[in-house]
């Protein structure tokens, strides 16, 4: 990966090593990021967007986000051999420099698409897509060694068998399980799902799914509940912040959301959720891990185009530099001073070139530049 010079677990890595750091399965979509929008288009109208970002999304969006923080990352996913895949498979092993050998190509299917519209700091999405012709299990087969897996705690083929799945066989191989949890369409929001979470070792979803999940009012007591039943509990609550327990080491923590200009929302979510990763692989405490996530995520939404958005180490530098030179000395400036304050052990060591957004799109020029 291009300038992609600091390592943010070098001072844990011993040899012999798992082969990766991070290992993901799921849905490449290609994203097409329509910004800006003044309204949601109404049927028979027409409206024109601000900005568009094409880009490699669906879990390409965790998984970039998490080599670019400094994560050996490998992606297990299915690829048409059309000129979408061909576009999400150069991008993501050429430019982003992650493994794709747990992927497979597929001739005679299509990728699926996603079409994502930004209004008024939410969005709203069109996608379209079918089965790929082989599941996880045929297409990972055995997964690389690795010091953690991501996975959707509502696939089936994840952890839904009655045998060990792909996630399992990780896990007894000494990687930790990261899981989020989508929307659920039917709104059941069944309670063999949560079951599950004594195969995981880290939860993190957002505030909805976890009251929904725990039949409760508030994501305070939705997390309570949930740290009973897995070690690590996150749940992200928008621009309330987001609050946490590690039952390991009896930590709990909540932290606010920065205060930025929001751009586009597409991909906050997952670029939080490889920040927590990076931080829990680094062994930070639990409320800087909270606030790293927090900065990634609030860098993300400044910018366009999910994938396209997730902060380098090169933007997390940028951005401790300029906060740190910044001159205002209200209440709002120094809270961030003293809860990034570990950024200033971390940062001196980033280098000049270090990796910083991409600039990935079909049309060549993403209009990411316009917001520079």
């Amino acid at each position: 990966m291009p300038n992609q010079t600091f390592d943010p677990l070098a001072a844990r890595r011993t040899e012999p090593g798992p082969e990766v750091d991070l290992f993901v399965w799921g849905t490449v979509f290609l994203d097409m990021i329509f910004a800006g929008l003044p309204v949601a288009p109404s049927p028979g109208t027409e409206v024109w967007a601000e900005g568009l970002a094409s880009c490699p999304g669906g879990i390409a969006n965790l998984a970039v986000a998490a080599r670019r923080l400094g994560l050996r990352t490998s992606l297990a996913a299915a690829f048409s051999d059309d000129d979408y895949g061909d576009f999400c498979w150069r991008t993501l092993e050429e430019q982003e420099g992650i493994d794709l050998s747990r992927s497979r190509r597929f001739p005679e299917w299509h990728s699926p698409v996603t079409v994502s519209m930004s209004v008024e700091h939410d969005r709203s999405m069109v996608s379209h897509g079918h089965p790929p012709p082989l599941g996880a299990e045929a297409i990972i087969g055995t997964p690389p060694s690795s010091r953690a897996v991501h996975a959707d705690l509502s696939d089936d083929e994840a952890f839904g068998t009655a045998t060990p799945t792909w996630v399992d066989r990780a896990r007894s191989a000494g990687a930790l399980v990261f899981a989020d949890v989508g929307w659920d369409p039917a709104q059941t929001w069944s309670s063999t799902v949560i079951d599950r979470l004594e195969r995981c070792d880290v939860f993190m979803p957002n505030a909805v799914e976890a009251m929904a999940y725990t039949s409760t009012s508030t994501p305070l007591e939705a997390l309570y509940l949930l740290a009973d039943r897995v070690p690590v509990t996150i749940v992200t609550d928008g621009a309330n912040g987001a609050l946490g327990i590690d039952a390991r080491t009896g930590e709990e923590a909540r932290v606010p959301s920065l205060r930025v200009h929001e751009v586009d929302p597409t991909g906050a979510g997952d670029v939080f959720g490889a920040a927590v990763i990076v931080g829990t692989l680094a062994e930070w405490p639990l409320d800087q891990r909270l606030a790293f996530a927090s900065l990634c995520a609030g860098l993300t939404l400044q910018q366009y185009g999910g994938s396209l958005a997730a902060p380098g180490w090169g933007d997390i530098a940028d951005w401790w530099t300029g906060l740190t030179r910044d001159v205002s000395t209200d209440a709002y400036h120094r809270s961030l001073r003293r809860r990034f304050a570990f950024l200033d052990e971390i940062v001196p060591r980033v280098p000049v070139l270090a990796c910083r957004r991409a600039t990935a799109t079909i049309a060549r020029r993403a209009d990411v530049h316009d917001l520079a």
